[in-house]
């Protein structure tokens, strides 16, 4: 069933989108992340322009994010004071965020600069979580596990000024460094249409030590806010957001979630992190193939 994308300028299958928005909304509910991050590429895969795809995939991952955080809410798993502090820095990141889009898109640079960030981002978080998840692995078949940190939170983190008392996370350090990790995130949402949850629920454990009771939830809290933020920006400045295919995508994400948190269930977390950690260094492959790759004729006519 074909459909007509307004922002897009293009038709494309609904089904198709759909399945797309399934898909991501399984490995949401499987492994625990937004689903951003691979919603963007796939999209771009599949023949969006990058500009429409990252724009509406911040849209789709608010959709699917607010399920999420009341269920947190309910069990005392957010920690708002920390949750407030990231936000707030993610609604500055969104603003400088867009500053950077227009600019791109202005330069006619965008769509390779999202492609190069992708591949980087992508490569990098991949090749981490293989090794994590390659460690876990290795313990459970009884191998030697690696010595715990010595402290909860990092060296840099300790050195800002100005601490508060962030009591649900048990943690006293300064909110400079949420500030910080919220500004990184609310740019990368704006530029990429990711909910960043897979960069702020690491940086949240092994920079600012938070406990892991209250990581996804508070995760959860900031992308919710920061996301909506982030369509709104791109909604009233860049014009590249697409309802039509953010609505088709969430109807697709928000049945796959459910589906893949009974998946969870299950299986291990080591193993399901190490597949995930597969697909990602995939979908980073595949993009730097986009990059690099140069077809034998670049401009091609067919008679018909």
């Amino acid at each position: 069933m074909d459909l007509y994308l307004p922002i897009a300028n293009l038709s494309v299958n609904a089904l198709v989108i759909v399945a797309l928005g399934l898909g991501v909304g399984l490995l949401s509910g499987m492994f625990g992340v937004g689903g951003g991050f691979l919603t963007t590429p796939l999209l771009i895969f599949y023949g969006i322009p990058p500009t429409v795809a990252a724009a509406s995939s911040a849209s789709q991952v608010t959709g699917a994010s607010v399920s999420g955080v009341f269920a947190h809410f309910r069990r005392g798993g957010v920690d708002v004071h920390m949750g407030l502090v990231l936000v707030a820095g993610g609604v500055i990141g969104s603003v400088v965020g867009a500053g950077l889009f227009r600019l791109l898109q202005a330069s006619g640079v965008i769509d390779t600069v999202i492609a190069v960030l992708y591949v980087v981002m992508l490569g990098s978080i991949g090749g981490l979580m293989l090794h994590e998840s390659v460690t876990a692995v290795r313990v459970g078949r009884g191998a030697v596990p690696p010595r715990p940190r010595k402290r909860r939170h990092h060296p840099l983190v300790a050195m800002l000024p100005l601490r508060w008392r962030f009591y649900r996370s048990g943690l006293y350090i300064s909110p400079l460094a949420p500030l910080l990790l919220g500004l990184v995130t609310g740019i990368l949402t704006v530029l990429l249409g990711i909910g960043g949850g897979f960069i702020l629920v690491p940086a949240m454990l092994y920079l600012l030590g938070m406990g892991t009771q209250v990581v996804v939830g508070t995760s959860l809290f900031q992308i919710l806010f920061v996301t909506a933020v982030a369509t709104m920006v791109h909604a009233t400045t860049t014009k590249a957001v697409d309802i039509v295919l953010a609505a088709l995508l969430l109807l697709g994400s928000v049945a796959g979630a459910q589906l893949g948190a009974r998946l969870a269930q299950k299986a291990k977390p080591e193993y399901l992190r190490l597949v995930l950690a597969v697909m990602v260094l995939c979908v980073a492959a595949r993009m730097l193939l986009g990059l690099a790759w140069r077809p034998d004729e670049i401009f091609s006519v067919e008679l018909l």
